[in-house]
């Protein structure tokens, strides 16, 4: 199934909630360090959680040691500084779907180590800056699922 990544989520309400969408649609939750909060039982508890038991997440000190260890064969990032429309793609079932944080999105560095051809935005109005980014997630990963006929 996909791999969902978070790049230094912030909100931890958005990070429940991604957990929660992950424990329904399957797919396997990926937070690279540093995060925004911490995941601890309160933390979680207190963020509504308590899906956590039920989806598969998993943390990474950094970017680097995620993409050295897990060698995912394709990584697609989103951002609302790119242009390739998210349904524009194939994905495959071992893809990654990464997003950046709340407040500032992708590094820099991780951007730019994604091929230009697979940095993808979602369509928005013309004045809009941005999407929650559990929405964005959610938009993304069952458009990915629904072209593997959510197997």
């Amino acid at each position: 199934m996909f791999n969902i990544v978070l790049v230094n989520p912030q909100i931890p309400p958005n990070t429940g909630n991604i957990i929660r969408l992950c424990a329904n649609n399957g797919c396997k939750l990926h937070l690279i360090e540093p995060l925004g909060f911490e995941l601890t039982e309160k933390s979680v508890r207190r963020a509504g959680m308590d899906y956590r038991d039920l989806a598969n997440v998993q943390q990474w000190r950094d970017y680097q040691t995620f993409i050295d260890t897990v060698q995912p064969p394709t990584v697609w990032s989103y951002s609302s500084k790119s242009h390739r429309l998210y349904t524009s793609v194939n994905y495959s079932a071992d893809d990654c779907l990464m997003f950046g944080s709340e407040t500032s999105g992708l590094p820099d560095d991780i951007s730019h180590s994604v091929p230009q051809s697979q940095r993808l935005h979602i369509p928005m109005q013309e004045k809009s800056r941005s999407l929650n980014l559990s929405n964005a997630v959610a938009i993304v990963s069952y458009e990915a699922w629904r072209q593997v006929s959510f197997k």
